[in-house]
């Protein structure tokens, strides 16, 4: 018999389908936002004229535009909001670990917090933010005038908020029914969802088998997220493949379109898959089939499925952010990038290797002894390039002009975090010792020390460094290092302890505990609240600085020219601060 979906889950699609519709009526009838003719090209003289002076104003104009720079923008904002809606969760997880008997959140709504944490870091946070960085600055890096397919660019965008509201609809519609009650309103029917508390993973056969309605909402949601990543991969492979300039050769391209360009490759091959098994699941679920179920099917089907995309989207999270550290790095080493062509070929061995080890995660399932040595073999082989990446940015600081602004000691922070991380990986490919620590907090200290560390720093470090392009004013940089060494300090509290209390053998997904760890989970919850105070401060140092920010007069602002790393993004930039002038000069 097929579930019965409640009344709200049917107002939420039916809300979110009508608000896509509403938009796409109203924009009928206006001009399309500066979108060039053949996929980017340059378009000069009076047409550009005329398509610039068509773009609409206000708040229509973030609805219908078609620029890479407002897409990017909107994907920072975005990626921005679930950064903050993901990491209330991670408080909420450690503030429930603060005792080791049950806390404030019940057993259900814990595993439901990390459900959604994780799914929102990975697959709404970080891949979202590297796509808003990559559409404002990789024309600009590339010397085009736009992506190669500007709408499908903002398809892409705006499929992502009705997937991710799909994917949290549970835990909204708990808060409304929940608020309801508290005033006396017998509504609560309507809202018959509940946040899903299946694991970010989503192991069967408890996925199967576990009757909430919410968990299909999620699948489609995941399933348009996937839809949104993959045709953004696309735009990006085509743009670099062929919207580049005539003197950007495949010997003088950045190496951050390096990255993304391998990002966008595995994409293709990763999120496909991870499409056909939602459906799969959603054919269990609903209609009776076997894929995942134990009788006719196989359990084990779907964590192979799974990790066959989940860990290429490692991969996919880090590419882009050793982009960024090998790009801004260099700037403030007073150096150029040391081992160019091995670091290029490096993220050309991930892309290929990162296929040949999801099964590192299965060490634990019975598979075939022989099976387990390969994958073994290649997750260690896999170190070797990363390693790579690491000496030569180790190299590049040595002996350098170091200057610790913002973005760089992020990037020095991401690189330590990095190591840290990639240096407890390695013990999770050898067999006997995944054996002992897997699904303990040792695999949550050494995947957020990646996470958390390099990726999220390397963010970090690229909105400082790039702050004055996309706004036109100067932060407040005491507060930038004080946001850096709360970052820091804020990491190694919170996931050292992990590791420890991993290798003692606390489990994870457990919002009980044996009291010995309450010490350093205690640690762990005040080195998180203090990772969220630096987050917040971020937040408050980018939104004052918008407002009241010192405006920038000079384009090279981290006096790159001396050293000759003036690079493309900052030569736009400087055309059109030039152009600024010259328009008050005219008026």
């Amino acid at each position: 018999m097929l579930p019965t979906v409640p009344f709200s889950g049917l107002v939420l699609v039916g809300g979110l389908l009508l608000a896509v519709a509403v938009v796409f009526t109203l924009r009928n009838g206006w001009p399309p936002t500066l979108a060039l003719p053949d996929g980017g090209h340059f378009v000069g003289g009076e047409e550009a004229e005329q398509l610039e002076t068509e773009k609409p104003g206000g708040v229509f104009r973030w609805f219908t535009t078609v620029d890479h720079k407002d897409i990017g923008l909107l994907y920072i904002v975005f990626a921005t909001a679930t950064a903050l809606w993901g990491g209330t969760d991670a408080m909420m997880i450690r503030t429930e670990l603060l005792t080791s008997t049950a806390g404030p959140w019940d057993p259900v709504t814990y595993n439901a917090l990390f459900t959604t944490h994780g799914l929102t870091m990975l697959l709404f946070f970080v891949t979202p933010a590297f796509f808003g960085v990559g559409n404002y600055f990789l024309p600009l890096l590339l010397g085009a005038d736009d992506m190669a397919y500007p709408r499908i660019n903002a398809i892409a965008f705006w499929v992502l908020p009705p997937a991710y509201l799909l994917v949290r609809a549970g835990l909204i519609t708990e808060v409304v029914a929940k608020a309801f009650a508290a005033i006396d309103i017998q509504l609560t029917s309507l809202f018959a969802l509940t946040p899903p508390a299946t694991g970010w993973t989503m192991y069967a056969p408890l996925s199967v088998e576990m009757v909430n309605p919410q968990i299909d909402l999620l699948l489609l949601g995941l399933h348009l997220s996937g839809i949104a990543t993959t045709l953004g991969a696309i735009n990006f492979l085509v743009t670099i493949f062929t919207e580049r300039a005539a003197d950007v050769t495949w010997a003088r391209l950045d190496i951050f379109s390096w990255t993304m360009l391998t990002t966008s490759g595995l994409i293709l091959f990763a999120f496909p898959l991870l499409g056909s098994a939602l459906i799969m699941l959603l054919l269990d679920r609903n209609f009776g089939t076997t894929f995942f179920v134990v009788d006719g099917g196989g359990p084990l089907l779907w964590q192979h499925l799974f990790w066959f995309f989940g860990h290429p989207e490692v991969y996919i999270l880090v590419l882009p952010a050793f982009g960024l550290v090998s790009l801004i790095l260099p700037k403030f080493s007073g150096r150029k990038l040391f081992g160019f062509k091995f670091i290029v070929y490096s993220t050309l061995a991930i892309g290929v290797l990162s296929f040949g080890v999801w099964a590192h995660h299965m060490f634990t399932t019975g598979i075939d002894p022989r099976v387990r040595l390969s994958f073994m073999a290649v997750s260690l082989a896999i170190a070797i390039p990363s390693a790579v990446k690491t000496f030569n940015w180790m190299t590049t600081m040595w002996d350098g002009h170091v200057r610790l602004t913002a973005p760089m000691l992020f990037c020095v922070a991401g690189v330590g975090m990095f190591i840290i991380g990639g240096v407890t990986g390695v013990f999770l490919a050898s067999i006997p010792v995944d054996m002992l620590v897997h699904d303990t907090y040792y695999v949550v200290g050494h995947f957020h020390f990646i996470v958390m560390g390099i990726i999220t720093f390397a963010a970090f470090s690229a909105s400082y460094y790039w702050y004055p392009i996309l706004t036109g004013r100067m932060y407040d940089t005491l507060l930038a290092k004080v946001h850096a060494w709360l970052s820091i300090v804020g990491v190694i509290t919170t996931f050292g302890p992990m590791l420890i209390i991993g290798m003692d053998g606390m489990p994870r997904r457990y919002a009980t505990y044996p009291s010995k760890f309450v010490e350093l989970q205690q640690v762990a919850s005040v080195g998180a609240f203090i990772l969220f105070t630096g987050v917040i401060l971020w937040l408050y140092n980018m939104i004052q600085s918008y407002r009241i920010g010192p405006v920038v007069l000079d384009a090279d602002v981290w006096n790159l020219k001396p050293i000759d790393q003036f690079t493309p993004e900052w030569q736009w930039f400087e055309e059109r601060l030039e152009e600024r002038r010259q328009r008050f000069r005219n008026e």
